[in-house]
């Protein structure tokens, strides 16, 4: 008798009402980071924006990357893949290829993301892959126990470099924009609520959504604090734009990432674009099927095909 299920896609669109205590796994419930980690606020937004979407753990496949986010999945009860450093990316990429349904979610950190990953972050978000990325942006090496990562403010002294970093950090907000992704924001540890409203909305997005979520490092990282006092753009009049105006988008970003090196935190919603996602285009023109690739590994009557049976051969 085969051990197959019967259903192995059935938990896939149940809209069931589910409680935050089904994210939390049996075997590890409780988080061992750091006391004061701000990665503790990654996880209860997760959680709160998965249980106010409905999503059954069986629909949720979380692709983290090496380093102390890299944890996140072995504390969130779904599906997890837990890559090499700076490939989430790839391996999300290709299990949402395969099972279009499913809801996928990578996450890594500021140097599992925007630095021996960053290649894969600009191509991703270039070819607008309908997933969300979310990027614990503490800046610092925080695993590794405190080395300058790509997003330490320059002059910053650490065990690689004692005299000061020399060199400037990298925009991550800015970076997603002009690499092509269509939903852009950033969020704290310190704003819980937020993080969950901006979580939910990338969850829906139908495209390629980029969290930056500031997540203060206590043990490694004493230079950025908490990363108090944080302004919510949306709540301020000083900063009134429109998030889908490319231009005026990227004015606010650029505002923001100076700011944040000067002591003022500004979170929020910063670009949203409702432009095709990845796999809507290339079904569109045919080079996808309609029915998941992942579903035929459970149709016996499937005939498989090979790409020298779908292209005609070269001449």
């Amino acid at each position: 008798m085969s051990s197959q299920p019967t259903d192995p896609f059935g938990a896939i669109g149940q809209n069931r009402e589910i409680e935050q205590d089904e994210y939390t796994p049996g075997i590890e419930p409780q988080a061992t980071w750091c006391p004061g980690c701000g990665d503790f606020g990654v996880l209860k937004a997760l959680k709160g924006a998965m249980a106010e979407l409905g999503r059954d753990p069986e629909e949720i496949l979380l692709a983290t990357g090496i380093g102390c986010s890299g944890k996140l999945n072995s504390y969130f009860s779904s599906y997890g893949f837990h890559t090499i450093h700076g490939r989430s990316l790839p391996v999300a990429r290709a299990a949402k290829l395969a099972n279009p349904d499913l809801e996928v979610v990578a996450a890594g950190g500021d140097g599992d993301g925007y630095g021996i990953g960053g290649n894969h972050f600009m191509h991703t978000a270039r070819e607008n892959h309908d997933m969300t990325y979310i990027v614990f942006n503490n800046e610092i090496f925080g695993l590794t126990k405190g080395q300058t990562s790509p997003t330490s403010p320059k002059g910053h002294k650490s065990k690689t470099q004692p005299h000061g970093s020399a060199k400037d950090p990298i925009r991550p907000l800015s970076l997603a924009l002009t690499s092509g992704a269509s939903y852009v924001a950033r969020t704290a540890a310190v704003n819980p609520n937020q993080a969950k409203e901006i979580i939910t909305e990338a969850v829906e997005h139908d495209g390629f959504a980029h969290i930056d979520f500031l997540t203060q490092c206590p043990t490694w990282n004493k230079d950025a604090k908490q990363y108090v006092p944080y302004t919510d753009i949306q709540d301020s009049d000083e900063y009134d734009f429109d998030v889908t105006d490319r231009r005026e988008a990227s004015e606010a970003m650029y505002e923001a990432e100076n700011a944040l090196y000067e002591g003022e935190v500004l979170t929020g919603r910063f670009f949203k674009d409702d432009r095709p996602s990845y796999g809507q285009e290339k079904r569109a023109v045919g080079e996808m099927p309609e029915q998941p690739l992942a579903e035929r590994y459970f149709d016996d009557d499937h005939e498989w095909e090979r790409s020298y049976d779908l292209l005609d051969r070269h001449k």
